[in-house]
């Protein structure tokens, strides 16, 4: 469903229908090199005073209070967009993930070498092969390039788009065997908007200097790629400008980001006729065979009716030339990490004006992660072997499990909410639930084919074998047990149609979660900022629209919505007064469900933690804090975080997450119980008005 990394800069997401890294995101972390791995990483904590800046204030800005001695003597290293506890944690992830790999390498000629096993080890190690993809550069694109080269009609450009998408590309459209909106046990074909080379819409259609000097690199990147391809100068120039000319057309008939976090704006059940009458100039029976669909479609999802109704326009008045070009470009960008230096250091330059890293990631890094992304099941199993034991899981779950209480008692106290809206969200609430380090049924690789030879033609395969995984899933039940994260993953994530929480093993290490540390900690960082803040997904903006069963449904009555949509515009209010970097302030719309999550979540951990206070005994006060001065402390802590300015100015266009700093600061000075606990008074920045604190959860 969308892309996975060990890190992740903004863990803690709702899965509601189609996540997509950007491209420009991704690229960050195409690179190449193998420096020397520093095995002597410091430890984390849950909760650590070092950071502490004992000279700011806590009433005036506790993200600078809980994080600013760590940010002071804090560099963010050259390869990196940011900084912070998500990298450190990744970073010792990988080093685990980097042992098994080169375990799995070394060992995939012997005998007792199970298939799996085999496989992922020659996987990493063409990835690894440097040397190889320097001397082959493109050429083992070539005979898709004369493919591409070979497309002069309409049926033939469908047929490429399927091809591609098949292998991984992200061309035109999108095709998502998903859980159906209104019955959410069963799948059915989503149709999206998608294939845009820029990470959003808004980079097309912005005015202004900035917006047009980026565009222009955008065109001069395209240009440089096909170059490198074999076009000449001139060729390569005029395809380029072709290809911004129509990615331009195709995304101003794109639905703005914000829009999209409305359910019902891609709810449009539709049938194959109806899809026909839509986009009449895509043969969709023929486009289904092409992509290896076998059962017949009666029923579609079309998530953006008016962008598949402009596509529809654009396959039959652009010539077939432009098509042609773009279809090469993205045929290239998809595995240009893959191919010669030439390709990964302009892949690499064009991604850094959305990130701001400055070189290259070691390959062993970049070679890890891509693995992880299409073999991550494969990798999984290992990795949890080494670093998640039984015991581990229990006690993690048993904090989940107290959130949950936690949150049932709030719904029950509410005085806003009816008894109808109440009963409905407490059936939903006991029906959440949980998938909690690692699946109890790991991925079948035995029909996956890998490769000695070139990289990028394995990247093309894994993604054919996953393609091919859920091609056929439309009809069939949801399979409740797959995970839409690998088992290393820094993050975390609700899914509204399964009505879940899943907590990767690869987060639930410290300074996530650490069975030894106090419940203070804990119940601030995963309880929190990780555990609450998922499990208020469920309740958002977005996912209260969802039944217990995870159907799109209105089971609110009308006064509740009312009072409901009231207090969220209050949360927009509050963070639209946020600068986010340079002028821009914090799209307030945009990150109001990731908002409400960390408010909800913060309210309820610390719940949770006085339950658990009343249960276990109440400590003295560790490292000279009480537990709940311990409690924010380590909920600020996990977020903390030190961002390039170029990160920033991308993450307010694409991110549903606000900067971390607000992040902590924006819940916590809603809430009384911190005040009272750093003895906060009226006037002080982190207290805000009563009047204009919002009442959700």
């Amino acid at each position: 469903m969308f892309r996975n990394a060990f890190h992740s800069l903004n863990r803690g997401c709702t899965v509601a229908l189609f996540l997509s890294a950007s491209a420009a995101a991704a690229g960050a972390q195409r690179q190449t090199g193998s420096p020397r791995v520093d095995l002597q990483l410091a430890p984390l904590k849950v909760a650590d005073v070092s950071m502490i800046d004992t000279t700011a204030r806590a009433c005036t800005d506790f993200f600078e209070f809980a994080n600013g001695a760590w940010l002071a003597r804090d560099t963010i290293p050259a390869a990196y967009p940011s900084s912070g506890v998500s990298r450190d944690m990744a970073d010792r992830n990988e080093l685990v993930v980097k042992s098994v790999l080169e375990d799995a390498m070394a060992k995939r000629a012997l005998p007792s070498t199970n298939s799996t096993q085999r496989k992922l080890g020659t996987f990493y190690a063409s990835c690894m092969d440097s040397t190889g993809a320097q001397s082959k550069g493109a050429t083992t694109l070539r005979p898709l390039m004369n493919r591409i080269d070979a497309v002069t009609t309409r049926p033939q450009l469908i047929g490429q788009i399927a091809e591609l998408q098949m292998n991984g590309g992200d061309v035109l459209f999108a095709y998502l065997p998903l859980a159906d909106a209104h019955d959410a046990a069963h799948y059915i074909v989503w149709l999206w908007q998608s294939g845009l080379g820029m990470p959003d819409r808004d980079y097309y259609t912005d005015e202004g200097p900035a917006a047009d000097s980026l565009r222009a690199a955008y065109v001069e990147h395209v240009t440089k790629i096909l170059n490198l391809a074999g076009e000449d100068s001139a060729s390569a120039a005029s395809e380029a400008s072709r290809v911004m000319a129509l990615e331009t057309e195709l995304a101003k008939a794109s639905t703005r980001r914000v829009d999209l976090r409305d359910p019902a704006a891609t709810d449009h059940p539709t049938s194959l006729s109806e899809l026909t009458a839509l986009a009449p100039n895509v043969d969709w029976p023929s486009y289904f065979r092409s992509i290896g669909l076998t059962t017949s479609v009666s029923k579609v999802n079309v998530a953006n009716p008016e962008y598949f109704r402009r596509t529809s326009e654009l396959v039959a008045s652009t010539p077939m030339a432009d098509w042609r070009a773009y279809l090469r470009y993205h045929a290239l960008s998809q595995v240009s990490p893959w191919l010669s230096a030439p390709f990964v250091n302009e892949d690499f330059a064009f991604a850094s004006r959305f990130t701001g890293a400055k070189e290259l990631l070691p390959r062993w890094k970049r070679c890890a992660r891509e693995t992880d992304r299409l073999m991550g099941e494969a990798l999984g199993q290992a990795y949890v072997t080494r670093t998640f034991p039984p015991e581990a899981r229990a006690k993690a779950k048993a904090v989940i499990e107290d959130i949950r209480t936690a949150f049932r008692e709030r719904l029950l106290r509410l005085t806003w909410m009816s008894d109808s809206t109440r009963a409905q969200a407490l059936d939903k609430l006991a029906k959440m639930s949980e998938k909690v380090g690692y699946p109890d049924r790991w991925r079948d690789y035995s029909r996956l084919v890998v490769g000695e030879g070139a990289f990028a033609l394995n990247v093309q395969r894994a993604s054919a074998f996953d393609w091919r995984r859920i091609v056929n899933r439309p009809g069939l039940p949801v399979d409740k047990a797959e995970w839409a994260m690998t088992v290393p993953t820094v993050n975390a994530y609700y899914d509204v149609r399964l009505n879940e929480m899943v907590f990767p093993a690869g987060a639930l290490v410290p300074q996530t979660f650490d069975p030894a540390a106090d419940d203070a900690a804990n119940y601030g960082s995963l309880g929190g900022s990780w555990a609450g803040h998922e499990l208020t997904h469920g309740f958002d903006d977005e996912g209260r629209h969802y039944d217990a069963a995870g159907n799109l449904r209105d089971w609110w009555i009308q006064a509740d919505s009312a009072h409901f949509a009231g207090q969220a515009a209050m949360v927009v209010q509050q963070y639209e007064g946020y600068v986010q970097v340079d002028t821009f302030h914090v799209n307030g719309r945009l990150t109001l469900g990731e908002n409400i999550a960390d408010y909800g979540g913060v309210l309820t951990g610390y719940d949770a933690l006085q339950r658990a206070l009343e249960r276990n005994g109440r400590p003295g006060k560790i490292e000279g804090y009480t537990p709940e001065q311990r409690y924010f402390i380590a909920y600020a802590q996990s977020f903390r975080q030190h961002n390039r300015p170029a990160s920033l100015r991308t993450r307010v266009t694409v991110d549903p997450h606000s900067p971390e700093q607000w992040r902590v600061n924006g819940p916590l000075s809603n809430m009384a119980e911190f005040a009272a606990a750093f003895g906060c008074k009226p006037g002080d920045p982190m207290v805000r008005a009563t009047e204009m604190v919002p009442r959700i959860w």
